[in-house]
């Protein structure tokens, strides 16, 4: 799809945001974006967008800010900080914020909301699809889960459609955490390393939204999973890694650190275990990974 000469909002315009601002400007499209940074503000002005608001997402100061006439509006909004707090302002809060604005007098074509794979709690290495039960794993993920609805719970005036980008474990450049932890010489990981990584790269997170952006008129509301389908244990990340860094292999300490703080174990204390599927984004947005694994990523990183 020739995206020139259309209209995209971005709210929330951090790390995938920007991505997708750059694509966006290449593309010839004209960008608006918020932010509650004025440094990531700055920044982005630079880069050539038309009109960039510094505010918080869930508050209604910006709604004359930033034009409702959309084709396109992106919400990738990360969480405010302060615990479980920061997580409700920004994404139930903000949702509910974002369809204010829309109500008033929007017209906006395609509304993306970029969520979390941590929907499924699932714990023995299962395929989940988009149409598997959603149960969030953790406190924050339940919040995650209630902005999804608020999306999804039409009418919703001003919005011609919404979708849903279900993200797995985001890295790229200048995110690449297990990366930084053995270039600072660490040598043994917390916990254990035969969990399944579902992993996607920033740029594909960028390729993706457009997919949406370009998605036939037949296809409504809809929820996508977006991971890049490889499915690696966290061990065999670690030890490709350190193997391309000359590094010995990593030793896994499952007595350090048994469980990320709020993650809910499963049965016989098991940790969320799952391999998320993407058939469905694949077969009806034609989308696939440039990066299909995490081999391929990480070779530009290094």
């Amino acid at each position: 799809m020739d995206f020139s000469g259309k209209s995209l909002c971005i709210l929330g315009c951090g790390y995938v945001g920007e991505a997708v601002a750059r694509a966006a400007l290449q593309g010839g499209m004209t960008v608006t974006a918020l932010t509650r940074n004025p440094e990531k503000a700055a920044a982005l002005r630079e880069l050539g967008l038309a009109k960039v608001v510094v505010t918080e997402l869930d508050k209604d100061d910006w709604h004359g800010e930033l034009s409702p006439e959309q084709d396109f509006v992106l919400n990738c909004v990360s969480s405010a900080g302060g615990g479980l707090d920061g997580y409700r302002k920004s994404y139930v809060d903000g949702q509910r914020s974002v369809l204010r604005w829309a109500a008033a007098a929007g017209t906006i074509g395609t509304l993306v909301y970029t969520g979390v794979t941590s929907v499924y709690a699932y714990y023995d290495g299962e395929l989940v699809t988009e149409d598997d039960v959603t149960e969030a794993q953790s406190p924050s993920g339940e919040i995650l889960l209630e902005a999804e609805k608020v999306l999804f719970d039409k009418p919703h005036p001003g919005i011609e459609r919404a979708m849903v980008l279900r993200l797995g474990g985001i890295y790229g450049p200048t995110r690449h955490h297990l990366l930084d932890q053995l270039r600072r010489g660490e040598t043994t990981f917390a916990g254990r390393g035969d969990f399944v990584v579902n992993y996607i790269h920033r740029d594909d997170i960028v390729s993706a939204v457009f997919a949406c952006f370009g998605a036939p008129e037949s296809i409504g509301d809809r929820a996508y999973n977006v991971v890049d389908g490889h499915y690696p244990s966290k061990a065999e990340i670690v030890e490709w890694l350190a193997a391309q860094l000359g590094m010995s292999k990593p030793d896994f300490d499952p007595d350090a650190q048994t469980a990320r703080a709020g993650v809910r174990q499963g049965p016989q204390g098991k940790m969320p275990n799952r391999r998320v599927d993407t058939t469905r984004i694949r077969k009806e947005l034609g989308w696939s990974p440039k990066y299909v694994d995490f081999r391929e990523g990480y070779r530009e990183l290094l």
